[in-house]
């Protein structure tokens, strides 16, 4: 199940006077479109444009800046409605999950595709949202099924039509297949799957490797990974993208340190730590620079994350201007093993640890501005 137009179906549902205008919801000028109704894509506008782009096509736009807390709410929402399908629901991200149906009938006394209609109905009817479906043997099938009719579709591709449906159908539906692969693909003379039919599979994983035992599967429609209800978090991330190109050193330190707080925070309310620390940047020119450093033990520290952060930037020698930086921590394992090691080239190390931890208990008790470092106002 994919919502349609998620964060600005929301944004219209709670302001009726949005109705029927084209709504971008975004950063500033210098930001980028995070979601867009259908009003605005029907004039070209997409998610991650850059955000004068967007407004060159659709000047009229309405622009609003997201509200993550009422698009958590209505995901929450959503969710309940799932489980009293099933309990086998893989999360994608706030608005798209994958549901397992598998033996649901005996349970429901409808088939699976009855229950998922009654699914968006009720978001509709109970929360003013709609959403597509896409139902399949498989994962990959029922995400390519989900896109095929939107909004408010609802498509089926049974295993017998698999092999007719796929055989004309373009590599780029293939979930995953970005500008970089398509170029790599085509440069093969592959552009269909039918294409892909032609080609064995020793000599696709020669040519493309791993990707390339992927699409051999995949162009006969097979995927046999699993609903995962657990699926674990990978890696936590934060970025920003200024108002205006920057080179200034000390503006650009400002954002690494409030960057790696927000990882921190988000680290500890979940648990996690991370062993590998990652800095990214974008060019004025939107060329992407990405460095990342391996610890010695795993962190969720914020003075960590923006010291190994800060280095990799001293390191990379760019004087920019950028105008996007972010800051990450991946290869995560539970905080009960994180910042044990003694830094013997940092005495002060441990002073800073015990410093953020008493932070910490002071912002959690008199909320999150309670203490601010010097360098965070920047």
């Amino acid at each position: 199940m994919d919502c349609d137009a998620f964060y600005a179906s929301v944004e219209k549902r709670d302001n009726p006077e949005l109705a029927g205008k084209p709504v971008i919801i975004g950063g500033g000028r210098r930001g980028v479109v995070s979601t867009a109704c259908y009003v605005a894509r029907i004039r070209g506008v997409r998610s991650a444009m850059p955000m004068f782009q967007a407004l060159k096509l659709c000047p009229e736009a309405v622009v609003i800046k997201p509200r993550m807390d009422a698009y958590v709410e209505a995901s929450a929402a959503i969710r309940e409605m799932m489980q009293d399908l099933t309990p086998a629901i893989e999360p994608l991200s706030l608005d798209e999950a994958f549901l397992d149906m598998t033996g649901t009938a005996r349970l429901h006394g409808q088939p699976p595709a009855v229950m998922l209609a009654r699914l968006v109905r009720r978001m509709k009817t109970e929360l003013g949202l709609s959403g597509s479906i896409g139902l399949s043997h498989n994962k990959f099938l029922a995400k390519v099924a989900s896109d095929l009719d939107k909004p408010h579709g609802f498509s089926v591709i049974g295993a017998a039509e698999t092999p007719n449906f796929l055989k004309d159908k373009p590599v780029r539906m293939i979930w995953g297949v970005g500008a970089a692969t398509q170029t790599a693909l085509e440069a093969a003379g592959i552009r269909s799957f039918s294409d892909l039919l032609r080609w064995e599979q020793t000599d696709l994983i020669t040519r493309f490797g791993g990707m390339g035992d992927r699409l051999w599967h995949l162009a006969r429609g097979q995927d046999k990974r699993r609903v995962s209800a657990h699926e674990p978090i990978k890696s936590i991330s934060k970025e920003t993208t200024f108002s205006e190109n920057t080179s200034d050193p000390e503006i650009l330190d400002g954002h690494m340190w409030r960057l790696s707080e927000q990882v921190s925070d988000s680290a500890k309310a979940k648990g996690h730590a991370g062993r590998i620390v990652t800095l990214k940047l974008k060019r004025g020119d939107f060329t992407q620079l990405t460095r990342r450093v391996s610890l010695q033990d795993p962190t969720q520290l914020a003075d960590r994350i923006y010291r190994h952060a800060r280095a990799l930037f001293d390191q990379l020698g760019d004087p920019g201007p950028y105008r996007l930086i972010g800051c990450g921590i991946s290869d995560l394992s539970p905080a009960a093993g994180a910042d044990f090691s003694a830094d013997l080239l940092d005495p002060d190390a441990e002073r800073r640890t015990k410093a953020e931890r008493a932070t910490d208990s002071i912002r959690n008790r008199f909320g999150a501005r309670a203490i601010v470092k010097g360098r965070a106002l920047r």
